[in-house]
């Protein structure tokens, strides 16, 4: 066995070189994610810094468009990370075999829940990445040009006051809007909610078509208030837009997440991006004023880096009136997505009609009461602001599987077509009719 010693000192050279040469072999991350680029680059740059042999390929999607892309794709095809805002989109592709554990890349500092909503998985399936809870962003110069008040609650975005100057963009469109609709029909109650999302929408300038177009919109003055994720409204205010950004007591502070995906090309490396980014180097990023997100360690863990004034998402998460059911919220997603379409995002303009009209009578009959108005106003606003589908028709297993199920069957996509067009013409004729019952009282007060 003469040689042995040679071949092993061969093997061992071979080990080392490959090694030093480290990730000219190591390949590329390929992430999909919803996050806005000033996010994602500042992950990219500073993680290929720290491992310059690994490249990060970002593929932007909304979360929906997302989920169905990695669902769609075949296993050593898939994209590597998924990065997202929305934890009942983890829950989906949980759900379907589609994440692989990773608990053991979590960040030992940082604490098991936010509140009561527990940081990372119980199951190890996908890790708390940042903090979030939703609230209203608003332009100050917009508000004192119009000499409108501040808002603080989603309540007040219904006021006649605020008529015009409201936006939001659609939660099929959009996890983080997905997420901010969620939370109000939890906190208020799935009827209450939906009467609430409707007043608030028929006072909305316009339903934007990405989630981008609401902060946009803020920080430029085009809207004056704005339905958002708080990293949208934190995010202007430190990049120094005249802008300002509150929690209502209505709100949640959920897990902004990462996950590694089943069958994804370059696992390996993959874990590397997804622990840089729960380290307490990545961590720090998120205090980057374009990014301005909540770190899942505790102020006291992030190494004094903290701006000024910064929120506490532990503190928020303590007053917070909603402990978000991301189980509830899977069950109901596509649910929610298609009725908020079908009555707010394709009537929009019906349903700014019908919201003029009942503020136009509100106001006479503050000035000349009528009881005969009074009931037609009454019967409007049930016109206008009732759900299509209650609350015993959202917790109806089988109406909410038809939902779920794959549209690529046929059947399945003929009743629920079916439903969305019944919802599209039956909002289209509340609408009509609101406004109607709205002219007639405001006759009577003349």
């Amino acid at each position: 066995m003469p040689h042995r010693p040679k071949f092993r000192a061969l093997a061992l050279s071979l080990a080392l070189t490959g090694c030093a040469a480290g990730s000219a072999w190591a390949g590329t991350v390929t992430v999909i994610t919803s996050f806005p680029k000033e996010l994602t680059q500042a992950y990219k740059a500073a993680f290929e810094k720290a491992n310059p042999g690994i490249k990060i390929e970002i593929l932007n999607k909304n979360t929906v468009q997302g989920i169905a892309y990695v669902r769609e794709l075949p296993a050593g095809q898939r994209p590597d990370v998924f990065w997202a805002s929305a934890p009942d989109a983890f829950e989906v592709l949980a759900g379907q075999k589609l994440l692989d554990n990773i608990a053991d890349l979590a960040n030992k500092a940082a604490p098991a829940k936010v509140g009561n909503y527990p940081i990372n998985n119980p199951q190890g399936l996908y890790l708390g990445q940042a903090l979030a809870g939703y609230g209203l962003m608003w332009n100050t110069r917009y508000m004192a040009a119009h000499k409108l008040p501040a808002p603080r609650q989603w309540a007040d975005l219904a006021k006649p006051v605020y008529f015009g100057h409201v936006a939001v963009s659609s939660p099929s469109r959009s996890g983080t809007t997905h997420l901010t609709v969620e939370t109000m029909l939890q906190g208020e109650g799935w009827d209450k909610g939906w009467t609430q999302l409707l007043q608030i929408a028929g006072n909305c300038a316009a339903i934007t078509e990405r989630s981008f177009g609401v902060p946009d919109g803020v920080n430029n003055g085009q809207f004056g208030i704005g339905l958002v994720i708080d990293f949208f409204g934190l995010a202007g205010k430190y990049s120094g837009f005249p802008v300002e950004f509150t929690y209502p007591d209505v709100t949640a502070v959920v897990p902004a997440n990462i996950a590694l995906v089943t069958g994804s090309k370059n696992p390996a490396e993959a874990k590397k991006f997804i622990s840089y980014t729960v380290s307490l180097e990545g961590q720090q990023l998120l205090y980057d004023p374009k990014i301005s997100r909540l770190p899942i360690l505790p102020p006291a863990a992030m190494g004094g880096k903290a701006p000024q004034g910064y929120p506490d998402p532990f503190e928020i998460a303590k007053r917070a009136k909603v402990q978000f059911d991301s189980d509830l919220s899977e069950s109901r997603y596509n649910v929610v997505s298609a009725m908020f379409d079908q009555t707010i995002t394709f009537r929009i303009k019906e349903l700014q009609a019908a919201t003029q009209a009942i503020h136009a009578t509100e106001a006479a009959l503050a000035k000349k009461p009528n009881a005969k108005a009074a009931a037609l106003l009454k019967d409007a606003r049930a016109a206008a602001f009732t759900p299509v589908a209650d609350a015993k028709k959202a917790a109806d297993k089988e109406f909410l599987a038809v939902f779920a199920a794959s549209k690529k069957d046929a059947a399945v996509n003929k009743r629920v077509t079916g439903l969305e067009d019944h919802w599209n013409s039956s909002a289209r004729a509340n609408y009509e009719r609101a406004r109607t019952l709205a002219e007639q009282a405001l006759a009577l007060t003349r």
